[in-house]
């Protein structure tokens, strides 16, 4: 008697935790706050981009989605913390193509990756920002081919800053540099933001910044755009000419897009891309993102990860021409 009613006890207890577990898991998302980590710091990028769109995805999934600015390493501390954060769709990341190259930079440097690029799914490509080539309003060079022939009659005299080594602010200026025959020192920052800062400082004497983070300060006089590493003309920059019509074939996006941990559930995956693309085309969206010189360029889950194999694909070889860095 004891032992049939510790058997029906046992049985009951399963099931009460099958139908518990049941019941949990199938608990509609999202039923608490999100949080979106941004790897890089406040007035770069990924931040001008994920702000509004945190927003607007807060609206569409009804929970507060947070940015939360994880800094450091040119991304990767961001990165790898979103790498290694559960798979619940409670954890997003907004980054950069940089995502591409910091892994293969890593393995120059003989050192274990932060993350791979496999520990994520993509969600949504929001933003595909050639690069712009920038110097301070008051430098002497009013021209493209006015810089180059300066930084080639003193090669070594100027330096340039980025967000970091290996990032979406120095490989494209290596690229370039490799193309155009001349030299410059690199001064990493800690982010777009500080990089900049330190341009309108005189600190640095260059840079290249997705348009973004530097259309108002060309806008307000304090910049000053020599070229773009784009293929078309840049509608915030009318007249500014790309590196290829200048004698130079080198192109660069910093793009940024939405990623969860690659075994986020399939009903979340779907849940975060319909919401994504109702953000992309939400008219304060665009219009927030593109006054700050970054047009929305939405490409959905399966077109971007196509996209965003053959990027990587070139920003691997473009790291690897860049070498072990001191």
């Amino acid at each position: 008697m004891t032992a049939t009613r510790s058997r029906r006890g046992g049985a009951l207890a399963i099931v009460l935790f099958t139908v518990g577990s049941s019941a949990f898991a199938q608990s509609p998302y999202p039923d608490r706050a999100i949080t979106m980590i941004v790897p890089f710091p406040p007035g770069g990028v990924a931040d001008t981009v994920a702000r509004p769109v945190a927003e607007a995805l807060g609206r569409e999934l009804k929970q507060t989605v947070i940015v939360e600015n994880r800094v450091g390493a040119g991304g990767a501390i961001g990165i790898a913390q979103a790498a290694r954060a559960a798979p619940d769709g409670y954890t997003l990341l907004m980054s950069l193509s940089s995502i591409s190259i910091l892994p293969q930079a890593d393995r120059i440097l003989e050192r274990k990756p932060a993350y791979r690029l496999d520990q994520f799914r993509p969600i949504a490509r929001f933003t595909a920002d050639p690069t712009v080539f920038v110097v301070r309003a008051d430098a002497p060079w009013r021209t493209l081919a006015e810089f180059v022939a300066d930084a080639r009659h003193r090669p070594g005299t100027y330096n340039y800053g980025s967000s970091g080594n290996y990032g979406t602010m120095h490989v494209p200026m290596e690229m370039f540099k490799a193309s155009a025959g001349f030299r410059m020192t690199h001064i990493p920052y800690t982010g777009a933001g500080p990089a900049i800062v330190a341009l309108l400082a005189g600190q640095v004497d260059a840079l290249a910044s997705g348009p973004s983070t530097v259309v108002q300060q060309i806008q307000g006089g304090k910049l000053r755009a020599l070229a773009h590493w784009g293929e078309q003309p840049l509608a915030a920059l009318p007249g500014v000419p790309s590196l290829t019509q200048s004698g130079y074939p080198v192109r660069f996006a910093q793009w940024s897009a939405l990623f969860v941990p690659s075994s986020t559930p399939q009903n979340v995956v779907q849940r975060l891309r319909t919401a994504a693309a109702r953000v992309a085309a939400d008219p304060a969206v665009r219009q927030t993102v593109g006054k700050a010189g970054s047009p929305i360029e939405y490409l959905d889950a399966p077109e971007f990860q196509t996209y965003w194999d053959k990027d990587a694909a070139t920003m691997t070889q473009a790291v690897r021409r860049i070498g072990k860095l001191e």
